[in-house]
């Protein structure tokens, strides 16, 4: 530790200027009283870094505020909900339910255990359920026309639901994915080099009709063809359903981080097959996301969407920013997957990590949020 012997020598005639009139004493007392207020301070520093009594003349401590739990309750800015959750519920045409493997407690239901599943959806308080359909792989084809078909699960299940929870919110799914046997969101080209946009966004329109019809609440397009929206709106329209709703995926990426619904759906492509990509967006655009939304609203979305939601909490921010219309974020699979992964492992606080990574999406500006994990979310939130 330097000592004033081996400090070096400060010029204090160079840091005190005088005036020349005064005596050479009046001076002199000057230096020396100069000195010696210095070095207190030097000592008084000192003292405080060797850990001695410091007493700091503060006037802002954000601690304050954070003390006690109450405290922190009272400044809290952002709150988690059981209105801002969607439950993500998977259906298929079988008697009995079929656990998803790459995400634990997630399965694909029966008619009846899905219906039991929106009774505890409404008993828990959560507003809204989006329904996955879950189509077995003999009724797929190239251009996905079983979605079309009066015996699709999807509108079997919508009709039951609002039969028997007619409060409750359906969203459905307006993608041919889960119908194509190439398990893109859209009809190929002639020669399978491409998902066509135009004819894919007719075929869409006459689902998102469909759903309607079954009694969907919601229609959300999740497919990224280009006008879809639009096109959407009119047909509805058209058809008498002026009053149904739509949640556009509107900024929807090209993200590693749905392997696990796709496994859920069945709705897996070849490794040579096209990539997803030349429809999804690049998880490297950030300005493209606001583009894609804003040309959703003109389109007249009701409700835009970015998805996924954990990684891309920028993004959320962003068209948070941009737009005045409700705003949806997405929870993906594969962000549920690797939570339960890490806890299992003992790795992470299951229940904390993901209460904050609800907490930090609905802080990023999103007003609702689509969750494998809204039914214990909403139970503890209700207790």
């Amino acid at each position: 530790m330097a000592t004033r012997a081996n400090q070096p020598k400060i010029r204090w005639d160079r840091m005190v200027h005088f005036n020349t009139s005064e005596s050479y004493s009046d001076r002199r007392i000057l230096k020396i009283t100069f000195r010696v207020c210095i070095g207190v301070w030097l000592d008084c520093a000192r003292e405080r870094l060797q850990g001695g009594g410091v007493d700091l003349s503060i006037l802002q401590r954000p601690r304050r505020i954070r003390r006690s739990e109450n405290l922190r309750r009272l400044v809290r800015e952002t709150r988690l909900h059981t209105e801002d959750l969607i439950w993500p519920l998977f259906v298929h045409a079988v008697d009995t339910d079929h656990s998803v493997e790459s995400m634990p407690g997630v399965s694909r239901r029966s008619l009846d255990s899905l219906l039991v599943a929106c009774e505890e959806a409404q008993q828990l308080g959560i507003p809204a359920v989006a329904i996955f359909p879950c189509i077995e792989g003999s009724l797929k084809n190239t251009k996905g026309t079983y979605a079309h078909k009066d015996s699709n699960i999807l509108y079997r299940a919508v009709r039951e639901i609002k039969k028997r929870f007619p409060e409750l919110l359906v969203i459905t799914d307006v993608a041919l994915d889960p119908y194509t046997s190439h398990g893109h969101d859209g009809i190929l080209s002639e020669d399978g080099a491409s998902v066509e946009n135009d004819t894919t966004v007719e075929a869409l329109c006459r689902l998102a009709v469909q759903e309607a019809a079954a009694g969907a609440d919601i229609v959300a397009p999740s497919d990224m063809m280009d006008g879809r929206v639009g096109e959407i709106r009119r047909a509805l329209d058209m058809a008498g359903f002026q009053e149904t709703a739509i949640m556009s995926y509107a900024a929807k990426y090209s993200s590693a981080y749905y392997g696990p619904f796709r496994d859920a759906v069945g709705s897996q492509i070849g490794k040579d097959a096209i990539s997803k990509a030349t429809y999804q967006m690049d998880p490297s655009n950030a300005r493209e996301a606001i583009r894609e939304v804003l040309l959703d609203v003109e389109q007249g979305a009701d409700v835009v969407m970015v998805k996924p939601a954990g990684p891309y909490l920028d993004i959320i921010r962003s068209v948070r920013d941009a737009i005045t219309i409700p705003l949806a974020a997405y929870q993906v699979s594969g962000e549920y997957a690797q939570i339960h992964a890490a806890a299992k492992l003992g790795w992470l606080d299951y229940e904390r990590t993901r209460d904050e990574s609800l907490l930090a999406i609905k802080r990023a500006g999103a007003d609702m949020i689509l969750t494998y994990f809204a039914p214990e979310v909403a139970a503890r939130l209700r207790n």
